[in-house]
């Protein structure tokens, strides 16, 4: 169980993948991977979890995606499939949103670091057996954030947070695989304090 430090409006436009500038393919991991999969299960093409990585579950729904707009069925989201899916569909960055809030509800007193490295655990838990292989999913797992169950998720994240959301969501891991972290000053959990700590960034001590 996690004990987090500390536990959207922010007016910022998020911004769809740019059919100019992007060509997203298997395994590519990015938030633009995860607009991706937004748009595709909005049109009914990607029924998974939203992970943010472009593994073959994904290439299948652009494939759909593309025979349905009788566009080169390869499974790569080139500029052509983009400039479609973002006629079709807007983007709306919902899970990328919830990624920056509880980085802001469980690390917005630490670094910038820390708050990548709360993010990456996220990250490291939709890729790991153990947990929901959703963004969403883990986030909201019963009993996993202090974020979640006190209200601080949903506090006003700042653009820190969307800025360390991104990072993690890009890959960016500064606790080298960690699936739990806690507050050793303020923790009570004799579970959490029993697991070998893999390093310790701010207030935060990082376990797997």
């Amino acid at each position: 169980m996690l004990l987090g430090a500390c536990a959207l409006t922010l007016g910022l436009t998020v911004a769809a993948p740019s059919a100019g500038a992007q060509k997203l393919e298997q395994g590519v991991r990015s938030e633009h991977v995860l607009q991706l999969q937004e748009q595709l299960s909005d049109l009914g093409y990607f029924d998974a979890g939203l992970t943010g990585y472009y593994g073959t579950i994904t290439k299948g729904a652009v494939r759909k995606f593309q025979q349905a707009q009788g566009l080169s069925a390869d499974g790569v989201a080139g500029p052509a499939t983009l400039n479609r899916l973002n006629k079709k569909a807007k983007a709306e960055g919902e899970t990328l949103r919830q990624l920056a809030k509880l980085i802001h509800g469980e690390a917005r007193g630490e670094s910038f670091e820390g708050q990548v490295a709360v993010g990456a655990v996220v990250m490291n838990r939709v890729h790991s057996d153990l947990f929901p292989s959703s963004i969403s999913k883990v986030i909201f797992q019963k009993g996993q954030f202090t974020a979640i169950d006190d209200g601080q998720f949903n506090t006003k994240p700042t653009a820190t947070s969307y800025k360390a959301a991104r990072k993690a969501l890009n890959g960016v891991d500064p606790t080298n695989g960690a699936l739990y972290y806690y507050n050793p000053k303020i923790a009570t959990s004799v579970w959490s304090k029993s697991r070998p700590t893999l390093l310790t960034i701010g207030q935060h001590d990082f376990t797997r």
